[in-house]
């Protein structure tokens, strides 16, 4: 069995420190967060709200899940994502952004996501939860 050396575990540290970091370094990414604020989102909800395209959309999801700010679930074949309040450190660095980005900075991504929202509701009501290929069927 191979020991861990305290200078191996102060590198780890803080190889995932300048990941934390790196992941809240991003514009996108902080306006992400602040769209979880409210709860739980699908892909389709938060490529609609920043109005970007979903592999771009994917890739900044990526960065802050790998940072351990945010966790993801499965539902068929959506991922839904919300922010993950397990960890102290990290939990107040998202409460800090939370306070911190000023309303203007995700009005437009609010009333987006709010508009697509109410289509997505129309929707599921009118073809039925069946047609699962354009949106996540909430």
């Amino acid at each position: 069995m191979k020991s861990v050396t305290t200078h191996q575990l102060s590198e780890k540290s803080m190889h995932e420190l300048a990941n934390i970091f790196k992941a809240l370094s991003d514009k996108t990414r902080l306006r992400i967060i602040k769209l979880l604020e409210q709860g739980e989102l699908c892909v389709c909800d938060i490529v609609a709200a920043l109005d970007m395209v979903q592999p771009k959309v994917s890739f900044h999801l990526n960065a802050l899940k790998e940072a351990g700010l945010i966790r993801d679930r499965k539902q068929g074949r959506w991922i839904h994502y919300r922010l993950d309040t397990s960890d102290m450190f990290k939990r107040f660095l998202v409460l800090a952004v939370i306070e911190k980005a000023p309303p203007d900075a995700v009005r437009k991504d609010r009333k987006r996501l709010g508009v697509f929202l109410k289509v997505k509701d129309t929707k599921i009501k009118i073809v039925g939860v069946r047609d699962k290929r354009n949106c996540c069927g909430k």
